[in-house]
């Protein structure tokens, strides 16, 4: 995608299948041209899932043995920043990144219904659950002493206290009786870690999507927006404001897609992987705080109405840079892990992650 001359794409083109990520970004502006008027709360769009479904793109990266399309997270990845960037209310990473992948883990059947996932603490309860009213199924991961289990649970069986976050998504408080619920071992014991740092990586590339779409709107705004007899881009001031967004974009994408490319490449099993997302999330984090500010800075009034695109992007930037790990937390475990590489082992950790 293109704006004048800048070359501003929502997916690295080096990472993503062009053609696929041709048909997503069709789909998309298509949805976004014709999507209902924002308002305060979000609303799961049924007709936007069923046409994903269509496409056999709400499992993308499932296994084909499973029902899913076998596709990698480098497709994964550009669904999901393309997605964001048009505000699709949709649980993509939810039901087809991690509650998949959990099913497969524990050798238990997806028909696939719509899902969501959610971790209970030891008394069995889950908070922030995004779109579990919608969800038919709410897949659960807890720890059992020393045995990780996974629970598929129809949602009418459920205790569903509704809520929203600050995106006026659906998010819920749910609460499991961990005790009888038909569940199935993992083998798998680092699949806790496996769960966070997926989760953080799909977030680090929904936040990614939704910037750059951010960017877009603040260059075509300064040029377009007049003040004092000419657009307010040609102010210097406006113009840092927008190079900023660009520059923590730009370093937030290439952090997260080099995560997601190693993650594709091992599948998932360099022993650098919590590093290397740990960087993505980290850059993302702190991406998100300038862009956010800087955009709504650059937009003025505009930006904060109900009926302006900006916020159905700004609010679940702000939303999902803290969940599967706050900034802070990412940037404690990268600190951790750079303190016990030391310095003979510092730069190898930077280039392999690894320790």
């Amino acid at each position: 995608m293109t704006t004048d001359r800048y070359d501003l794409p929502l997916v690295h083109a080096a990472v993503a299948d062009p053609d696929l990520v041709a048909v997503l970004t069709e789909l998309f502006d298509d949805y976004r041209s014709k999507r209902p008027a924002p308002t305060e709360h979000v609303r799961f769009d049924p007709d936007l899932w069923t046409q994903l479904e269509e496409l056999g793109l709400t499992r993308l990266t499932a296994s084909e043995e499973s029902g899913g399309s076998g596709a990698s997270w480098i497709e994964g990845a550009a669904l999901l920043g393309l997605a964001a960037a048009a505000g699709a209310p949709v649980p993509l990473a939810e039901h087809g990144f991690l509650a998949a992948w959990l099913l497969e883990e524990a050798g238990l059947p997806n028909g696939g219904e719509l899902r969501t996932v959610c971790r209970p603490d030891p008394s069995g309860r889950a908070l922030n659950v995004t779109f579990g009213r919608d969800a038919d199924f709410i897949v659960a991961l807890w720890e059992d002493g020393e045995t990780w289990r996974v629970a598929d649970v129809p949602s009418d069986h459920l205790d569903i206290t509704p809520g929203r976050n600050l995106a006026g998504e659906p998010c819920e408080s749910v609460l499991f009786d961990l005790a009888e619920l038909e569940s199935a071992p993992v083998v798998d014991d680092s699949v806790g870690q496996q769960f966070h740092i997926r989760g953080a990586l799909a977030r680090s590339a929904q936040v990614c999507g939704a910037m750059e779409r951010v960017l877009e709107l603040a260059i075509t705004h300064a040029r377009h927006r007049e003040q004092f007899g000419r657009p307010i881009g040609a102010f210097q001031a406006v113009q840092h404001l927008v190079a900023d967004i660009a520059t923590e974009s730009s370093l937030a994408r290439a952090a997260t897609d080099t995560a997601v490319a190693r993650a594709a490449a091992s599948n998932w099993e360099d022993p650098g992987m919590l590093f290397t997302v740990g960087v993505a999330k980290s850059c993302v984090g702190h991406a998100a705080s300038v862009v956010v500010r800087n955009a709504h800075q650059v937009l003025g009034a505009i930006g904060t109405t109900l009926e302006h695109e900006l916020h159905v992007l700004t609010r679940p930037i702000l939303v999902r840079r803290s969940e599967y790990g706050s900034v802070h937390e990412w940037d404690e475990t990268l600190a951790e892990l750079a303190t016990h590489a030391g310095r003979d082992r510092l730069w190898p950790l930077i280039l392999t992650g690894r320790r």
